[in-house]
């Protein structure tokens, strides 16, 4: 993911929705609090002002698995998984096998 694509609390909200994830967790893995993350989406279209917000929610969109994709043309901006529900199952399942852990050279 490009962390120069800019984002909005609505973005954030609709990733959230679509990867199937509670505020809480999202803003356990951006590394933020709850409470900013609420204030983040409650703004919705307004981009978020602080690259420190943002590079936290990008952060955020990795773990889940989460793409942003830029406005283009006539097109509004969107976000889409990385990969398949059927891929983020196995992925959370290889890794609750355990064993020796060791880089995660995936894309």
């Amino acid at each position: 993911m490009d962390e120069d694509i800019r984002i909005t609390g609505r973005l954030v909200a609709a990733a959230r929705a679509l990867a199937g994830i509670g505020q809480k967790d999202f803003a356990a893995a951006a590394g933020i609090p709850v409470d900013r993350l609420c204030r983040i989406e409650c703004s919705g279209s307004a981009w978020v002002r602080t690259a420190e917000d943002a590079e936290a929610l990008h952060r955020g969109l990795r773990h889940f698995g989460v793409i942003v994709i830029e406005e283009c043309g006539d097109m509004g901006a969107g976000v889409r998984l990385k990969f398949t529900r059927e891929d983020v199952r196995d992925v959370a399942r290889l890794e609750g096998e355990g064993g020796i852990v060791g880089s995660d050279d995936a894309p």
